[in-house]
């Protein structure tokens, strides 16, 4: 994976280890001796770690009394492969007759998720989406390697987060719209008027590519809340407008004068709307500080979007109501 564009700080999360002492008993030795293998583990545990024989009561307390060799028979490997065990014929045999004993380096720490043991693999995303860097880091681990029986690898972390979040996005936007136009149907009575306003949403999305191109920024969950916000933004707009020629037309104007009386009565709201957004929302596009990474892609977006939006509203949604409603009103008059 140290290979693929876009892959930074790769590294293994590795279990912490610590000394311990490892005594691996030889089931063959055992058989010969005639050893029983729960009797060696009783008089290992007790010589090390100590077992419990009793109970002390000390008023509605209660501590184990434990049972354990001095020190000096357990102090090191020599000493505890000394240890008599009993066997099943009444004789003695030393824990060294039929274990080995050694000193390793254990695990102090194992990782473990969903009760199964797990080795990290961490890396970072950078200068490049996080979507595409672990689609082509999935493809190279898939070609290489051939994982045994109950092996398995999981992609996790910020990445899993970002398919859980693009998933519910997916459903999100599309209920969001069709809300957003059944509203504008209520609100307007007619299927034209609600597409017409709905015609602001494209070219709200491609303000808001263009400006994550520009800066270099790559789409995140957060580029996709900011589309959803900009969205209410750009619609609001295109009702202003919208509202006024209709209300213009119904004032018995004739459809040149009402669009042209309708863009000049609403330029300042319309303009002064999607300005206010943009403003407040610029220190957070051009902010480097700890949190930006989630800001700043929301707020790039929004702006690109209002620039884009905003001119289209203005200049190319009234030449788009002229022809519509051009056929409509001859529609009517035939």
């Amino acid at each position: 994976m140290k290979d693929i564009d876009g892959v930074a700080d790769l590294g293994v999360i590795k279990n912490l280890g610590q000394p311990e002492l490892r005594i691996e008993l030889d089931e063959n030795k055992m058989a010969l001796y005639n050893v029983a293998t729960a009797d060696c583990n009783s008089v290992i545990e007790m010589a090390i770690g100590g077992k419990a024989a009793s109970i002390f009561y000390e008023g509605y307390k209660k501590f184990d009394i434990r049972i354990r060799y001095l020190p000096e028979y357990r102090v090191n490997e020599k000493e505890i492969g000394n240890l008599m065990v009993p066997t099943l014929s009444g004789t003695q045999i030393p824990v060294k007759e039929i274990a080995t004993i050694r000193n390793v380096n254990g695990p102090i720490l194992i990782f473990r998720d969903k009760n199964m043991r797990y080795i990290a693999l961490k890396f970072s995303a950078r200068g490049r989406d996080m979507g595409s860097t672990v689609a082509e880091a999935q493809k190279k681990v898939k070609a290489a390697i051939s994982l045994p029986k109950g092996y398995s690898i999981s992609w996790e972390g910020d990445f899993e987060n970002q398919q859980r979040a693009a998933k519910q996005l997916s459903i999100v936007v599309p209920i969001s719209l069709v809300l957003i136009f059944f509203i504008l149907f209520v609100l307007f009575g007619n299927v034209t008027d609600a597409g017409l306003i709905l015609l602001n949403v494209p070219f709200a999305i491609v303000g808001g590519i263009l400006a994550l191109h520009l800066t270099g920024t790559n789409f995140c969950i957060s580029a996709g809340i900011g589309f959803i916000a900009l969205f209410g933004i750009c619609i609001q707009n295109n009702v202003i407008l919208l509202s006024k020629f209709k209300k213009n037309l119904h004032e018995r104007m004739h459809l040149d004068n009402a669009i042209r009386s309708g863009v000049i009565a609403r330029i300042r709201p319309v303009t002064m709307t999607a300005a206010l957004a943009a403003i407040g929302l610029l220190p957070a596009a051009v902010s480097t500080g700890i949190g930006s990474e989630s800001s700043k892609p929301l707020a790039i977006v929004v702006i690109g979007g209002l620039v884009t939006a905003t001119t289209l509203t203005l200049f190319i949604f009234p030449i788009i109501f002229k022809i519509i409603y051009k056929l409509r009103l001859k529609e009517l008059n035939d």
